[in-house]
């Protein structure tokens, strides 16, 4: 089990490559994730959803995503609540203090989930979740030091050297720990480092001289990380929105509970594209092709929270100019003329007017659609591969023009009638090369230079070959080959 000693230490990354260094070598390996917060996540082979880097994890080990590698998803509504996902399905919202009386019950679910991964691998690389140094959530814990004495899971800490204080935050974990907790850690691994290596040798020394943990790996910033999807919103880059006559311009609005942002990836990788996510307080820069107004997990909250930024205004002016905007999910409901929530799913119950650039309305309700999706666009010019994650029921007369045809006869999404105003449900578009090629054509007359999936695969290899050179693989499957360490969690 991979623990980091705080949140965005590189713990996600580490597993991926690591999972497909190990895969390299021919072993069946699952990653596991117990307890994952975040409104980043990916429908999974067996018909649930589970956080995106979970799914990243499963591509590198190259096997299906299951719910079972993340049975408990937090998704965040609110500053202080989130819906509660366990083994790929909604069981309802809790805030921070109810949630927290919740988890000694989910632990059965979590340890059923690894027990089915640990039945069909010769190897589960597990992730353990924010800090293992949170003392005040260890009582309830299945996330990090709970799971692991639980299962009788042994730990490797990882500290980031990049943000400062590495010395100090690894030896001062085990300092606040529990005596019980600090020995189910095994080793310790130092991550983004920068520079001369023989320079933080004395630094490995007086960490494992502190700790009495195995130094592991002095691991070198990856300097391709930025081609694989970001796991949290915060990992979002903002860059310029300055446009330039090389660079189309294409701006995705950063709302509060923003979701499924990785859709917007290959787009960004583009060489002639410029993708800018600008935060609340930023207005749309002029310069944009186009707009997106992407998934969220609050959609009348992340409506208003536009409407507040001033980005309604923007957003006309943009379509004044012969801009072009694209809606996804919830960002599609927004551009229609009505929202509705009778049932408080997303929040407290009620209705709101959206911003009227589409002719539907949405009511909110229903189960949940999760499933893999392959069609066209519906004039047939272009196919695509994606997939649907939504609750809720968008009609009107805008929905006589559809943006999409999937490959069973449905139709999904609205076109306005000058066709530069767009929406739809299907989440990854812009992965397939053809989609994204036909996209750019239409907004920028120009074609796509970059082979998305390749990439990926690629930056995967790589990392896996970064991850070999400077983490002791070797010792770490002996440590995986230990005896059982359950204790009582």
């Amino acid at each position: 089990m991979l623990q980091g000693t705080g949140s965005d230490v590189g713990k996600s990354l580490l597993v991926a490559g690591l999972a497909r260094a190990f895969t390299n070598r021919g072993l069946r390996v699952r990653p596991f994730k117990p307890q994952n917060m975040s409104n980043n996540a990916a429908v999974t082979a067996d018909g649930g959803e589970i956080g995106r880097a979970q799914a990243l994890q499963a591509r590198a080990a190259r096997v299906q995503p299951s719910v079972h590698m993340n049975p408990v998803l937090l998704k965040p509504q609110s500053e202080t609540g989130s819906q509660v996902v366990v083994q790929g399905r909604v069981v309802g919202n809790a805030k921070g203090r109810e949630y927290q009386a919740m988890k000694p019950k989910l632990l059965g679910a979590v340890l059923e989930s690894f027990g089915h991964l640990a039945r069909e691998a010769d190897l589960v690389l597990v992730e353990g979740a924010g800090s293992a140094s949170e003392v005040n959530l260890r009582s309830a814990d299945i996330a990090n030091m709970g799971f692991a004495r639980a299962a009788g899971v042994p730990v490797v800490l990882i500290g980031d050297i990049d943000r400062g204080g590495v010395i100090a935050s690894l030896v001062g974990t085990k300092a606040v720990i529990a005596a019980e907790d600090a020995a189910m850690i095994a080793g310790f691994i130092v991550n983004k480092f920068r520079g001369d290596p023989s320079l933080f040798s004395e630094g490995m020394a007086t960490i494992a001289r502190h700790t009495g943990w195995q130094p592991l790996g002095l691991v070198p910033f990856f300097d391709l990380a930025h081609r694989l999807p970001a796991e949290d919103a915060l990992g979002l880059q903002t860059g310029s929105s300055r446009g330039d006559s090389d660079r189309t311009l294409i701006v995705v609005l950063a709302y509060p509970r923003i979701s499924n942002f990785d859709d917007f990836d290959p787009l960004r990788l583009e060489p002639g594209v410029n993708v800018v996510f600008i935060r609340p307080g930023q207005p749309i820069p002029g310069g944009a092709a186009l707009v997106v107004l992407p998934g969220s997990k609050a959609t009348i909250a992340d409506l208003a929270a536009l409407r507040e930024t001033g980005w309604d205004t923007d957003l006309n002016a943009h379509v004044r100019r012969g801009g072009y905007v694209l809606g996804v999910c919830g960002g599609y409901q927004m551009l229609g003329a009505h929202i509705s929530d009778p049932d408080g799913i997303e929040g407290p119950a009620g209705a709101v007017a959206g911003l009227g650039l589409l002719d539907v309305e949405t009511v909110l309700g229903g189960d949940k659609v999760l499933v893999d999706i392959v069609g066209t666009s519906a004039d047939g010019a272009a196919p695509f591969e994606g997939y649907e994650m939504h609750v809720g029921r968008t009609t009107g007369t805008g929905c006589a023009k559809p943006l999409l045809q999937f490959a069973d006869g449905r139709k999904d999404g609205a076109v306005d009638g000058s066709g530069r105003i767009a929406g739809c449900y299907v989440h990854g578009l812009f992965s397939d090369d053809r989609q994204r090629d036909h996209w750019l054509r239409r907004v920028a007359n120009k074609p796509s230079g970059l082979a998305y999936e390749t990439d990926v695969e690629e930056t995967l290899d790589r990392l896996a070959g970064h991850i070999e050179q400077h983490i002791d693989c070797n010792r770490l499957l002996d440590l995986a080959r230990a005896p059982d360490l359950k204790q009582t969690p």
